[in-house]
């Protein structure tokens, strides 16, 4: 924990120094210094813009979010009982990328729309996609139990019906600019973080992950099984429901505010796993922090190899993820539980 918490520490401080215009390390570094303890001088003025106001933002959003996404893949992982399960199991990215659809092609999302709430716009919209298909829960959990199995097939009927009527949205709308915005959108992208944007995001992780460490016990038995949890006195169907609505909330919110960033939730759980074991205790902090760390860094790949432009980071995420995914597979080191 120690050596993580340190290495992403550095991380942010060598990532704000990267992008189309380089800024030396020291200079960011006393940038950040002088910000932080007001000891030193700012600097460059120039540096200071772009590390502080500019990059800083985006990094720590980008910490935030690969936190969240991590932690919410492995808490599915561990309810649901499948090493497949990551964030958007349950429909909960088709249902945001519905309802950013809806506002951009509609303009609902505009400034000073009816429909923009106070000027929300897309976000808001996505998050209430995000909720919306979060009922789910409730067609999975329909009848006397609550299984894995049901949740999962429910999600995939809920992904389905969001992802035609996206589609239908696209097809129709007269606005190549909105479908453009729609597509981006759906790649994800954190180009859009600033300071107004991280207090919400940043509350909603940590109030999650402080959640799910003290249920620690509780994730190891839904791990183990139904039958095992149920002997160690511990019912699975109201635990299930309580996490994976918390799970929906934070996913929600986080696509929201950066759009769609696959393969975190996924490959992240599995890595932690496969290095220090099933046991909750210790594999939700390293999940959190590697998560951070892994999004940071994409983020950094996403900003530079492509030369005056910027990549979606989801694009970046898949490209990572699915051969280090497939090899796992292959190799068959994914550790999940006992299996």
């Amino acid at each position: 924990m120690a050596a993580l918490l340190l290495l992403l520490a550095g991380s942010v401080v060598v990532s704000v120094s990267i992008g189309q215009v380089d800024v030396p390390v020291r200079d960011s570094a006393r940038v950040l210094l002088h910000e932080l303890t007001g000891i030193g001088g700012p600097g460059d003025p120039m540096f200071m813009d772009v590390v502080w106001n500019i990059r800083l933002p985006r990094v720590l959003l980008a910490a935030v979010v690969g936190a969240g996404l991590a932690l919410c893949g492995t808490v599915m992982q561990a309810t649901l009982q499948n090493p497949l399960a990551d964030p958007f199991v349950l429909g909960i990215s088709s249902g945001a990328s519905l309802g950013a659809a809806f506002a951009i092609l509609t303009g609902f999302g505009a400034a000073g729309a009816v429909g923009a709430v106070a000027g929300l716009g897309v976000p808001f919209w996505a998050f209430i996609g995000a909720l919306a298909a979060a009922l789910v829960l409730g067609v999975g959990g329909a009848g006397s139990r609550t299984s894995p199995v049901k949740l999962i097939l429910a999600g995939t009927a809920v992904n389905a019906l969001c992802g035609a009527a996206s589609s239908a949205l696209v097809y129709f709308a007269d606005s190549a600019e909105g479908v453009r915005s729609v597509t981006f959108w759906s790649m994800g992208s954190l180009a859009s973080a600033e300071w107004a944007t991280l207090p919400a995001v940043s509350t909603v992780v940590l109030i999650a992950t402080a959640f799910f460490l003290f249920r620690s016990r509780v994730l190891n038995a839904l791990l183990m099984g139904d039958e095992a949890a149920v002997t160690l006195g511990i019912d699975p169907g109201p635990h299930r429901r309580i996490h994976l609505v918390l799970a929906a909330v934070v996913t929600g919110m986080l696509v929201a505010t950066c759009g769609i960033i696959g393969f975190v939730g996924l490959i992240v759980p599995h890595v932690v796993r496969s290095a220090i074991g099933p046991d909750h205790r210790g594999l939700l902090p390293v999940a959190v922090l590697s998560g951070a760390l892994f999004l940071i860094w994409a983020d950094v790949v996403a900003r530079v190899v492509v030369p005056n432009a910027e990549l979606p980071i989801g694009i970046v995420t898949s490209v990572l993820g699915a051969p280090l995914f497939l090899h796992m597979l292959i190799r068959k080191e994914y550790g999940f539980g006992d299996k």
